[in-house]
């Protein structure tokens, strides 16, 4: 086993993995901006290490700056989390390359499934559904129109080495295929520096269901229950539950089967998530993979009771599975929200400053608080906006329901604006209650309504 890890992240996720290496007997060695010299993450490591200035690129994305404190510091391995640098080939292949283990799986791994279109292909030849679409790449707005003819409208321009939204267009009719492709290209080629694109069929009243998968480097593999990630903005997810309502357990197991197939195609190691368009016929189709932790990760484990980030480092250390899929199963329910410092009132505009006063409601049977918030912490306007997870467990989703609505509703941050009555009142939709909600439902229905209530509009 490692005796010594480097965590190349900061907050909440950073947090998370710095208390599961201590609890494993493993030193750890964060890593921070000059921004974040204070921050939580820097202070219960065992080592801080400063890797550049307050901007992204400067520090958390500076790979040879985090090489350099892993060396120094004599750091084993690397766990890059989720975000800035976790799903780069590039630093993966740099931290193997000067003899450090990197959890998570293969650079050629990361490098295929994170390119979207060979992605498809790919499990098109595993033998996965995938949505209706192009095969291989879309150079200009001629092969597009060719795709589209097939298909039909409406559709998704996507870019191929996309993410968060970027270069992507929905396409309702003919005449905005020109434009719109030409804009998603241009917004490809800035924001990734590859111009590649590929085209998927809009397929209606959809649900966003993943599964998260683990195979070690002996080749055992076990599939975890499945979360909806449906309710999202500008898709990115803002509540999370599992298990799915809808999702019977042959349901279940036919996934599982999906997955486990992807996974030994792909010889894969450690852990990544296939995500899927559930149709309304409740039939699965491959989306994309990610390959590493993610955001949403807790609630597979409150519902497991396993520890994902202690397997990522057991497997990364060449550890066989200590589970079998016989061990997974179901057990209750868990619903995670994510609290971010923004003003949803304001067109979710960011908001930044010093924590004045925060009070988490920990404590209770099933209730847990993943952040790294603290009285005077500073939020930075540097970062992503999400300041902390909510998430609870309880017997059945009502009773979830109640719980996590009650954890909201005493959360307190003062200083910096949060998400915190937006949720509230999402949670409270009765229609969110029933768990009748698919990806355009928040904010297609949602946030119209909302927004009427608000003091401005009344």
């Amino acid at each position: 086993m490692f005796k010594k890890v480097l965590v190349a992240n900061r907050g909440e996720i950073a947090v998370r993995i710095i208390r599961t290496l201590k609890e494993m007997g493993i030193a750890s060695v964060a890593i921070y901006s000059t921004a974040d010299k204070d921050s939580l993450h820097v202070q219960i490591a065992d080592e801080a290490i400063a890797v550049g200035g307050p901007k992204p690129k400067d520090s958390y994305l500076n790979m040879k700056n985090i090489l350099s404190a892993a060396l120094l510091s004599g750091a084993e391995a690397i766990h890059p989390g989720y975000g800035f640098l976790a799903e780069n080939t590039l630093f993966a292949e740099m931290v193997g390359e000067v003899g450090i283990k990197w959890i998570g799986p293969r650079p050629e791994t990361i490098e295929l499934m994170g390119n979207k279109a060979n992605a498809r292909e790919e499990m098109r030849r595993a033998g996965v559904p995938v949505i209706p679409g192009s095969e291989g790449f879309i150079r200009d707005f001629h092969e597009a129109k060719t795709v589209a003819d097939k298909i039909g409208y409406p559709l998704l321009l996507k870019a191929a080495a996309g993410g968060g939204g970027k270069g992507m267009r929905f396409v309702y009719g003919e005449d905005e295929l020109s434009d719109k492709f030409d804009d998603a290209q241009n917004e490809a080629r800035a924001s990734f520096g590859d111009d590649h694109m590929y085209i998927e069929k809009v397929m209606s009243r959809v649900r966003h269901i993943e599964m998260q998968v683990f195979r070690d480097e002996n080749g055992h593999v076990v599939y975890l229950p499945e979360r909806n990630c449906s309710l999202q903005r500008n898709n990115q997810k803002v509540i999370e539950e599992s298990p799915a309502t809808g999702v019977t357990p042959e349901m279940r197991a036919h996934l599982g089967e999906i997955v486990t197939k992807a996974a030994k195609a792909l010889a894969y190691e450690n852990t990544g998530t296939i995500e899927f368009l559930q149709d309304r016929d409740g039939h699965f189709y491959f989306m994309e993979m990610n390959t590493r932790i993610q955001v949403e990760h807790p609630v597979s484990e409150m519902v497991t009771g396993l520890d994902l980030i202690k397997l990522q480092i057991q497997v990364a250390a060449g550890l066989d599975l200590p589970v079998v899929q016989d061990d997974v199963s179901v057990k209750g329910h868990s619903i995670e929200v994510r609290l971010t410092a923004e003003q949803p009132e304001k067109h979710f505009a960011p908001s930044a400053g010093t924590i004045d006063f925060v009070f988490l409601p920990t404590g209770g049977p099933g209730v847990r608080i993943d952040s790294a918030l603290f009285n005077g912490d500073k939020i930075q306007p540097f970062y992503d906006s999400m300041i902390g997870k909510l998430i609870v467990k309880a017997d059945d989703r009502e009773t979830a329901m109640r719980k996590i609505q009650r954890v909201v509703d005493e959360t307190v941050v003062r200083g910096v604006a949060t998400s915190r009555n937006f949720q509230k009142a999402l949670l409270a939709d009765p229609q969110v209650q029933r768990g009748e909600f698919d990806t355009r439902y928040l904010e297609t229905e949602f946030l119209p309504r909302w927004t009427q209530t608000l003091p401005d509009n009344q």
